[in-house]
C-alpha cells in the first residue's frame, strides 16, 4: 500500500471496530462503494469478488452494528427492485476516507522518521520509535501462524524472548502486506488499549493477549498514569491507566503484572 524509494517501505490498512467485533474495513468499504454505484448487491458483489453471500452477510453485520440503517431493500419499480444507500451510509464511506488520508499522513511521517534505516537497523528504530511514541507500542517479530476466516484472519507474531501477540486482522490486510509464514512483521498497541492485572496465576479475563512483566516506571498525570512493564525478550509495554486503578491495584516499581489487550486492538504491520 505504500509507496517509497527508501530501502525500507512502511505499510498499513485501516480497520475499525465496534463493540469488539469488524465493524469497517477497506474491502467492506469497497463492497458500499460498489452497492452505491450499481444499486445491486449481486453486481456489487461480482465487481469486488466475492459471492452473493459473502456480500449479504457482509452488510447485514455492519448494518447490525450500525446505529442507523446503511441501506434499504426496494422492490418492484420500473427497475425491478435493488439496493440502495441511506445518507448515513453514504457519511459513513466519506468518513472512513477521510480516516484513510490521514493514515497515508501518519505513514507518510513515519517513512521521513525512517530515514535511510536499512533491514540491519531496522529493529533499533522500531524500539526508538516505540520509546517516542508513548501512546503507542511498537513489537518487531516473526509469524509464526496464520488462520485465514472468511472474512478476517488470526496472525500470531513471535516475539524476542518467545512472547507471541495474536492480532485479528481482514483477509485483505493479510493479502495487501504480504503477510506469511516466517516473515517479518511488527505489531502495534495503543497504550490506552492494554490492561493490566495482578496475580501469579494468568488472568482469566476475555482478551487474547496476555503478556507477564514486571513494572519498571509509573509516570503519574492528572487523571491517567502511565505504566512502563518489562516483559521478555528486554521488550517493554506501555500502558495508560486511570490513577484510581493504580492506587486500587496498589502498583509500584517491580511489581509483577500481567499486560493484556485484545487481538483486535493489534494492528500489524510490515518494514
Amino acid at each position: 500500500m505504500r509507496r517509497s524509494r527508501k530501502q525500507i517501505e512502511v505499510a498499513g490498512t485501516v480497520s475499525l471496530t465496534k463493540t469488539d467485533m469488524a465493524f469497517l474495513g477497506n474491502d467492506r468499504i469497497a463492497l458500499l462503494e460498489k452497492i452505491n454505484e450499481f444499486g445491486s448487491i449481486s453486481k456489487a458483489a461480482k465487481a469486488v469478488g466475492v459471492s452473493y453471500k459473502t456480500a449479504w452477510d457482509t452488510i447485514n453485520s455492519i448494518n447490525d452494528l450500525s446505529e442507523k440503517p446503511l441501506f434499504i431493500r426496494m422492490t418492484g419499480g420500473k427497475s425491478g427492485g435493488g439496493t440502495r444507500l441511506t445518507d448515513e451510509g453514504k457519511d459513513l464511506i466519506r468518513t472512513y476516507r477521510i480516516i484513510q488520508e490521514e493514515h497515508e499522513k501518519f505513514l507518510t511521517n513515519l517513512e521521513d522518521k525512517m530515514g535511510d534505516v536499512d533491514e540491519h537497523s531496522l529493529d533499533k528504530f522500531i524500539k526508538k520509535i516505540s520509546k517516542q511514541a508513548s501512546a503507542r507500542n511498537i513489537f518487531a517479530g516473526t509469524i509464526v501462524k496464520i488462520i485465514t476466516g472468511e472474512v478476517r484472519s488470526e496472525v500470531t507474531l513471535a516475539l524476542k524472548g518467545g512472547e507471541q501477540i495474536v492480532a485479528i486482522i481482514t483477509n485483505e490486510s493479510v493479502l495487501s502486506l504480504g503477510l506469511k509464514l516466517g516473515s517479518d512483521a511488527y505489531a502495534i498497541v495503543k497504550a490506552g488499549s492494554v490492561i493490566l492485572g495482578v496475580g501469579k496465576q494468568k488472568m482469566k479475563v476475555s482478551v487474547r493477549n496476555k503478556l507477564r512483566g514486571k513494572i519498571v516506571s509509573l509516570t503519574p498525570g492528572v487523571v491517567n498514569t502511565e505504566v512502563m512493564v518489562e516483559i521478555a525478550g528486554e521488550n517493554d509495554i506501555s500502558a495508560v491507566i486511570t490513577n484510581e486503578c493504580v492506587k486500587t491495584l496498589s502498583l509500584k516499581a517491580e511489581d509483577p503484572v500481567w499486560a493484556m489487550f485484545k487481538a483486535s486492538s493489534v494492528i500489524m504491520g510490515i518494514g
